[in-house]
């Protein structure tokens, strides 16, 4: 079976930004939307929420915010890659959007769903020059500091050490990501390696380019660790990606800065009452023995975290 792709309206713009999920993560992709419009009231680009086999309904109090819904039907293309328990295969679909969303757009901004924006002329990111690349991305946090650092996917498939981004934010130039035929390349690279393989598309794209993708500011995908987040509050990031398990919705120990949970918590409590309240916690500035080890991290690490950043002047310098 072919890939299909319907939509709820025709699209008004070349260029958009793209979320995909389901009905669990909804909420969070609408929240991440809502902040979005909030700072582009008059936008020149398309706002998409992309679904897979199950459809989604967006709260008629979210009309406002003028989203375009589409379903992306894959078919069997993802059969024999690898899935974690309890996953679909919709987990790739962010593969798809070039080709099932390529003939209404030139440029897509793929987000994940568990961010939480801050800022930024999500415009002018869409107009950035990829310098030829298919792809502009954020390097994953476990290279900010030691670039050289091979990949453990890398060495599993015995291929050298190389840039590896992280898939949370990817700026898709279709017209060259189609000409790459990066889809085709990243199944049959899942299918072959189904066995080894230690992540999703993540690990797919990033085989496959094997370096050949254009570097964006980690402001545009602030990758949020317990070794990261002193330096966010200095670089002021525009996108704060919560990777990991803990994110501002399922964070028990109240690890995370208490301002996430609220913002979200009230975005929730008045588009979903019948939801439980999201719990906000006392954050980490009320443990001692937590803030030590964060401080003890931070110190250790700035010199290289302070040359990973110098790397790029501005928001929109993009490293090819």
């Amino acid at each position: 079976m072919g890939m299909t792709c319907t939509s709820d309206r025709p699209a008004r713009h070349r260029r958009a930004v793209v979320f995909a999920c389901d009905e669990g993560y909804l909420p969070y992709a609408l929240f991440a939307i809502s902040r979005i419009a909030a700072l582009h009231p008059e936008r020149d680009f398309d706002i998409c929420l992309c679904t897979g086999v199950l459809p989604v309904e967006i709260p008629a109090s979210l009309a406002h915010l003028d989203i375009r819904l589409c379903r992306v039907d894959v078919g069997d293309m993802f059969d024999g890659l690898r899935l974690d328990p309890g996953r679909s295969p919709d987990v790739y679909l962010r593969l798809a959007l070039p080709q099932a969303l390529g003939v209404d757009y030139d440029r897509i901004l793929y987000l994940d769903s568990d961010i939480h924006v801050q800022g930024g002329d999500f415009s002018a990111l869409l107009s950035v020059d990829l310098g030829g690349r298919p792809l502009g991305a954020v390097r994953d946090n476990t290279q900010w500091r030691t670039p050289s650092r091979r990949p453990a996917q890398f060495r599993v498939l015995g291929l050298p050490a190389a840039r590896y981004f992280n898939a949370g934010v990817l700026l898709m130039d279709v017209p060259r990501y189609l000409e790459a035929d990066l889809l085709a390349r990243c199944v049959a690279l899942g299918r072959a390696e189904a066995g080894r393989m230690i992540r999703h598309d993540q690990n797919l794209y990033n085989a496959v380019l094997q370096g050949d993708w254009a570097e964006l500011s980690p402001a545009w995908n602030w990758q949020y660790t317990w070794a990261s987040r002193f330096f966010e509050a200095m670089q002021t990031a525009h996108v704060v990606h919560f990777i990991g398990k803990r994110k501002p919705w399922k964070d028990a120990e109240g690890e995370l800065p208490p301002r996430f949970a609220r913002e979200m918590g009230t975005f929730l409590a008045r588009h979903w009452p019948d939801r439980p309240p999201v719990p906000i916690g006392l954050g980490p500035a009320h443990d001692a023995r937590l803030m030590r080890k964060h401080l003890l991290k931070h110190l250790v690490a700035a010199p290289a975290m302070a040359r990973y950043l110098a790397q790029f002047p501005d928001d929109l310098t993009v490293r090819a």
